[in-house]
């Protein structure tokens, strides 16, 4: 087994409640934050005791996207809908109401915001007018998480009914239904290669599509305890990380889908709850946690 020596470098807790997002910031030392207490906070990983508050909504916010572009954020408001946010300014360049239903992921693809919502609807945005373009409806359970594939053309959409479906970018149709998991699927991710499509479900099973012999199971593996929340690649994409209700992170290798190490409280400092989503950065490789006990952990991982 190769050798991996992890190190917590730090561990902030600015937000008062379960933080549930993080994004990328306009620099590879810069992160956004968000969670339940409405607050969306900018973090420097070069001084991690200054986070600022950018923004605050009035209920909480599961998902964040960065958009280069426009170099503004776009802020999921749970039971209301998008905000995107000039963070310099601390200003709202404009805001669409949704539905009142929970906003799982945001996705930008060029020109388009993707929005998965708890009513099962996936809404696609024109990113400048906020006028819906089309919008998703094939399951009435909630759509959690999103992935995107332009190699393939596709838009893979993990729902609460256990099943991934995916849809074509070019009309949004359904081009495959796959009978994923037990029960909810919690994160889908193209592989760096998009050649496989790797999915982390409620029922802790971390599963591995082959995308080109059209979405064909290739591998299963029981990864965790508790539901897997979140699947996120190193920067170099030769690693890649999950993390759990069972209070672990877990470390992978993405050629053969070994288990290379497991991060907790007991042998690591780890979080004391639930980690709910990962950042891995290109700034000096260091891994981002976000977890149900309010923190905010820096990981610097050595292979």
């Amino acid at each position: 087994m190769t050798q991996v020596s992890v190190k917590k470098l730090n561990t902030v807790g600015g937000h008062q409640d379960c933080v549930y997002a993080l994004a990328p910031g306009p620099e590879t030392h810069q992160f956004f934050s968000a969670g339940a207490d409405g607050v969306v906070a900018l973090w420097d990983l070069n001084d991690m005791e200054t986070g600022r508050m950018i923004a605050k909504v009035p209920s909480s916010v599961y998902a964040l996207c960065y958009y280069p572009e426009r170099n503004a954020l776009i802020v999921g408001q749970n039971m209301d809908g998008l905000h995107i946010i000039d963070w310099e300014n601390k200003k709202e360049l404009g805001s669409i109401k949704l539905s009142a239903a929970a906003i799982f992921d945001i996705k930008v693809l060029k020109d388009r915001i993707i929005v998965a919502q708890g009513n099962g609807e996936v809404h696609i945005l024109d990113i400048k007018t906020l006028e819906t373009i089309h919008v998703i409806r094939n399951s009435e359970k909630s759509a959690r998480t999103l992935a995107v594939s332009e190699l393939s053309g596709h838009l893979a959409v993990g729902y609460s009914d256990n099943k991934i479906r995916v849809f074509s970018l070019r009309e949004w149709k359904l081009v495959h239904e796959i009978d994923a998991h037990k029960i909810s699927v919690f994160s889908v991710r193209y592989s760096p290669d998009e050649r496989f499509l790797i999915s982390g479900s409620r029922d802790a099973k971390l599963k591995i599509w082959d995308v080109i012999d059209g979405y064909t199971l290739k591998e299963s593996v029981a990864a965790h305890m508790y539901a897997i929340n979140h699947i996120e690649f190193s920067p170099d994409n030769k690693h890649f990380v999950t993390c759990s209700m069972d209070k672990s992170i877990k470390v992978w290798d993405a050629s053969t889908y070994q288990l290379l190490k497991v991060i907790d409280k007991a042998r690591h400092a780890g979080h004391g709850t639930s980690v709910n989503k990962l950042l891995w950065t290109a700034h000096n490789n260091l891994l981002i946690s976000a977890s149900d006990d309010r923190s905010i952990s820096i990981w610097d991982i050595k292979f």
